[in-house]
């Protein structure tokens, strides 16, 4: 079996940060979400990795590398624009060959990996087999219809009148008929070709496609709110690890990780919460579910259940919470006279002020 891994698109969703850096290489209790999916595959005995990528893909390249690290072997497939799930796999073709495969969401994170669920598909070998899990929101997802006795009637990209609650959840087994759909396919409404129009190929068709209900926890991190959840999941299963030098006029309460090199006094920190590798936090508190990056300066500031990337600077700022800070970002306190805001902010940019 091979694995083909997404790694293309624009994430717009998480623009700004996006607008500069790969929404697969965002991170999650400071390791890229991209980096889970990857440790998942290889822990399921899948080592030869397709990872179709885009616009980002210096990027992805320089952080995946040959993939030695994850215990992978990586080949490198380019799609020049985001056309849709179907179309990477169209893209992979030469790659995937007439081998069994998992095509895995790089920006999706699922607790507990994908060994069992590439166990069994590697056992009963239907067409396809998808995973499903029950959303508020599904006009937001694709959507599978079951039957009486569950089995898959039908599917739909983002209905705009879901005839169920089900998500099809970022990772799909595929053998080599799905080709054959994706072949027959015509761009959808959005302009893309949509597996879940493949997969419905495959039911029209007389294929067998199997599902199976996912009841453990399972996140597209294409958004702000999405990532802060994981990354409060991730650091709640975290083991606590002082690494780096913290100063004995510190408190430290909870889960809390100091990676080596990291410099903190004078402050309290709550975990769960990690400090990375280089970071300085002086005079400051750090709150529950918290990931500082490497090469961040915190100082005389409060911050909690956030995420902030490697080189960002917080300085003298009362109170920051659930937020995303970009890399190198710099955040300060505004004058006090004049009382006005002074703000320089980039395209799609979103800001919420308090008076």
């Amino acid at each position: 079996m091979k694995a083909l891994v997404l790694s293309g698109g624009s994430g717009t969703r998480l623009r700004p940060i996006t607008h500069t850096s790969a929404k697969q290489l965002l991170p999650v209790a400071n390791k890229p979400v991209l980096f889970y999916g990857l440790e998942a595959i290889a822990a399921a005995g899948v080592t030869d990795v397709g990872i179709v990528v885009g616009d980002t893909a210096p990027a992805i390249t320089a952080a995946v590398g040959d993939g030695s690290a994850f215990g992978i072997r990586t080949t490198y497939i380019r799609q020049q624009a985001p056309l849709g799930l179907a179309h990477a796999v169209l893209v992979a073709r030469e790659f995937l060959g007439d081998e069994d495969f998992v095509m895995y969401l790089g920006d999706n994170f699922i607790v507990g990996g994908i060994t069992g669920l590439v166990e069994a598909f590697s056992v009963a070998r239907p067409d396809a087999q998808i995973m499903l899990t029950r959303v508020s929101n599904p006009g937001s997802f694709g959507i599978a219809e079951l039957d009486p006795l569950g089995r898959v009637r039908g599917l739909e990209e983002k209905p705009r009148q879901p005839k169920s609650d089900l998500a099809l959840v970022g990772v799909y087994m595929f053998t080599s008929a799905v080709h054959e759909a994706v072949a027959a396919l015509q761009p959808s409404w959005r302009g893309e070709l949509e597996i879940t129009e493949a997969i419905q190929w495959l039911l029209d068709n007389g294929r067998t496609v199997n599902s199976t209900i996912v009841t453990g926890y399972w996140k597209d991190t294409g958004n702000v709110a999405d990532m802060l959840e994981v990354n409060r999941l991730v650091l709640e299963t975290s083991e606590p690890r002082l690494d780096g030098v913290v100063e004995p006029d510190c408190e430290i309460i909870g889960r809390v990780t100091v990676e080596r090199g990291a410099h903190v006094a004078s402050s309290r920190i709550v975990g769960p919460a990690i400090i990375g590798p280089g970071a300085k936090v002086t005079g400051s508190y750090i709150g529950p579910f918290t990931a500082i990056a490497e090469d961040c300066a915190i100082d005389d500031s409060e911050i909690e259940y956030s995420i902030v990337l490697r080189g960002a600077s917080i300085r003298g700022v009362r109170r920051i919470e659930a937020s995303l800070i970009g890399h190198d970002a710099e955040v300060t306190p505004a004058p006090r006279v004049p009382r006005a805001h002074r703000l320089i902010l980039g395209d799609h940019s979103k800001v919420q002020i308090g008076s």
